[in-house]
């Protein structure tokens, strides 16, 4: 560690510079575009763990809307893949006959404020109006989304004003309807469609209805539009004199079949229950649930800019995942279709501790989603001659496999099932329910356990697993990976002290197993990342998991002595790598190191006009959930020391980044802890 000090002082400075000289100028809850740029354009999104809505560079549109949960087989890989619903959160607006667009407005600024998480557009119609357009996924409805529009006129103008629904491609047997529904306020409008998924599989609808401010006879006139067999809307019109303010607001809902049996009625059932109420009252709500949400937080004191971009990735998981659902979370959350939205270990690893330890009843659904996918995993395992369960690499709905089969990642990458596990233990010792534990989580210990015993080759100098791809997946069909062993020998432990708790008998074998699977080396102790691994780059970090998040390597020499052999072998890879490089040089006591490291996870990833996060530095498919989760663990459990232990959420000594006056972490475990440091 010759020269560290300086090193590590360079590298702070370049780091800490920018967000020094730009305090006064950051809000630490708002992410802001002036006049956003098309061509250099990644959506940020609204989302409440059911619907993600995208952003577009367009004063009343959205890019697209994902629905959770929904998956059929079409596009890339003859796999099945996560859908994007209906269209219905786009707005038409013509003022005085002249369009609402890009090119016909001036002041044009989006923003999200994170904090209540809306996302709104602001713009001028030439000398006519001001306008406002906000999109909500409404935390309390998970299938519902609301949009409101707020005009105010600067001269006498007439607007006319629709709610689109529009059908994407992939949908087929597209089908439009209108109806009028009596109410005590007055008459419910409902436009709704309904469509099936490309191979049939799911029956899928959306539903709009306006909802104004006046009541009864004094609501405008509606109107219905049919334009073609995959679009139609509803207009009003209605006319406004100088300095007057005039509000609508359009509650949308959508669901398909794999959420309800009756798809097409829901919607619009939904969508009645969502319009009866105000916008004022649904809004209230919304805030509400956001405002407990936020009750779990990250404060810095002395760096908006990095408080800021901290508030970016916690907003995105908490927006990502819902309590409840029973869903886990794709690479790239609800921001699109990236990864055809499957299940990897991405959720497990990177992505559930940060909400384990900030929202244990959020991070439950993610490992349930597991849990309930056990028979299938099961299966895997005996149909590759294995026993026990062998987890999919990536997994949809069913919990099949669900890798293209030109990927070896599928049949081979079963470290997988060794992060399932983790999981799994972890949420018993941040929770300690011993029923959840007997009843749910041992029965995935045991069959994860019994996999990797028939999963290991005996030999004279040990137990070996061959042929895997590895952590670092630019290794393919190695053996004896380090990650993958480490996880095996971790997930047999785990399954040995859930027996003893359970006063159940463990299998011998588990102990046996665990305490001969070999780990590598090099002649100087440095850990081998596999059997044939000679020192080439390498995608990402794989040795260094085995410090953390396993905990298998505990000497302070052997972390040192791995982090300074494979850092400089790192490319550029996703964000996490850098983010377990940073955690652990900050447990080793070099926090300017470790800052160092933390802002090169992410920064360089940041896309404009939002910062969302792509996979890698140059990458273009934002929002990679992944990476966030990474260096929010950098955060919880590097800069604050938070260790998830069996006694619980335990904290290590830390020291933090001289920039930073103090870290403050609010409301962690199911005790809703909060933890404080600052230089001593």
């Amino acid at each position: 560690m010759k020269n560290i000090g300086l090193i590590c002082a360079c590298l702070y400075l370049i780091c800490s510079y920018p967000a020094a000289a730009q305090q006064s100028q950051i809000d630490i809850w708002r992410l802001t575009a002036q006049h956003p740029d098309p061509l250099h354009y990644y959506g940020v999104t609204v989302a409440n763990g059911v619907l993600g809505i995208v952003s577009a560079p367009d004063p009343l549109r959205v890019k697209e809307i994902v629905l959770n949960g929904a998956y059929d087989q079409y596009g890339r890989g003859r796999v099945s893949n996560l859908l994007r619903t209906f269209s219905f959160a786009n707005v038409e607006l013509s003022i005085n006959g002249q369009p609402v667009d890009a090119q016909h407005v001036s002041h044009f600024r989006q923003e999200l404020d994170m904090h209540r998480a809306v996302f709104t557009s602001y713009f001028n119609q030439g000398n006519l109006a001001h306008v406002s357009c906000a999109w909500r996924a409404l935390r309390q409805l998970p299938y519902n989304a609301l949009i409101t529009v707020d005009i105010e006129a600067l001269q006498p103008i007439t607007i006319s004003a629709a709610t689109v629904i529009e059908a994407p491609d992939m949908l087929r047997d597209v089908h439009e309807y209108y109806e009028d529904i009596a109410s005590p306020h007055g008459p419910l409008h409902l436009l709704f469609s309904t469509a099936s998924s490309p191979t049939g599989k799911l029956s899928v609808a959306a539903a709009t209805s306006f909802i104004f401010d006046e009541s009864g006879n004094r609501q405008p006139l509606v109107t219905h539009e049919m334009w073609d067999n995959n679009r139609h809307l509803m207009r009003f019109t209605r006319s406004l004199k100088p300095g007057e303010h005039y509000q609508f607001s359009i509650a949308g809902a959508t669901i398909s079949s794999a959420q309800s049996a009756d798809p097409a009625n829901e919607a619009e059932r939904l969508v009645i229950f969502e319009a009866l109420q105000t916008s004022q009252q649904l809004i209230a709500q919304h805030d509400s649930a956001w405002k407990r949400l936020w009750q779990s937080d990250i404060r810095i004191e002395g760096d908006d800019s990095t408080q800021r971009d901290i508030h970016s990735m916690l907003y995105h998981l908490y927006a990502f995942a819902r309590a409840g659902s029973g869903y886990s979370l794709s690479p790239m959350g609800l921001s699109g279709l990236g990864y055809n939205g499957h299940v990897f270990w991405d959720a497990d690893l990177w992505m559930y501790p940060v909400l384990l330890q900030l929202h244990p009843e959020i991070a439950r659904s993610l490992i349930e989603y597991r849990i309930h996918r056990l028979p299938q995993a099961m299966e895997n395992a005996y149909a590759h001659g294995y026993r026990g369960a062998m987890y999919p690499w990536e997994s949809a709905a069913s919990g099949e496999e669900e890798t293209p089969v030109w990927a070896l990642s599928g049949p081979f990458e079963h470290h997988i099932t060794a992060c399932v596990a983790l999981a799994v233990w972890q949420y018993f010792c941040v929770t300690h329910d011993t029923a959840w534990l007997r009843n749910e989580a041992y029965p995935v210990l045991k069959a994860t356990a019994d996999f990797w015993v028939s999963r290991v080759s005996k030999e004279k100098d040990g137990y070996h697993i061959r042929n895997v791809v590895a952590a670092d997946e630019w290794a393919e069909n190695v053996d004896d990976d380090a990650f993958t062993n480490g996880a095996a020998i971790i997930n047999l432990r785990d399954a040995i002290r859930a027996a003893q708790i359970l006063h159940v008998q463990p299998d011998a074998n588990w102990q046996e197993v665990a305490d001969h699977i070999v780990i590598l080396h090099f002649p100087d102790g440095v850990i081998r990342e596999h059997a044939t691994y000679h020192g080439e780059p390498i995608k990402q970090a794989d040795v260094n998991l085995l410090a953390y998040p396993l905990g298998l390597v505990a000497d302070t020499q052997q972390i040192r002595k791995d982090l300074e052999y494979y850092e400089p072998r790192i490319g550029q890879g996703p964000a996490m790598s850098y983010a377990m490089l940073s955690l652990l040089y900050e447990r080793l006591g070099y926090p300017e190191k470790a800052y160092a490291l933390f802002k090169r996870g992410y920064v360089p990833n940041e896309l404009p006009p939002f910062g969302v996060l792509a996979e890698t530095a140059g990458g273009t498919n934002p929002y990679f959930a992944t990476g966030a989760g990474g260096i929010l663990q950098a955060v919880l459990n590097g800069f604050a020391g938070l260790q998830i232990t069996e006694q619980g959420i335990e904290q290590l000594p830390t020291r933090l980044p001289p920039l930073w006056k103090s870290l403050t972490i609010t409301g962690v475990g199911k005790e809703k802890k909060v933890f404080i440091i600052s230089h001593k």
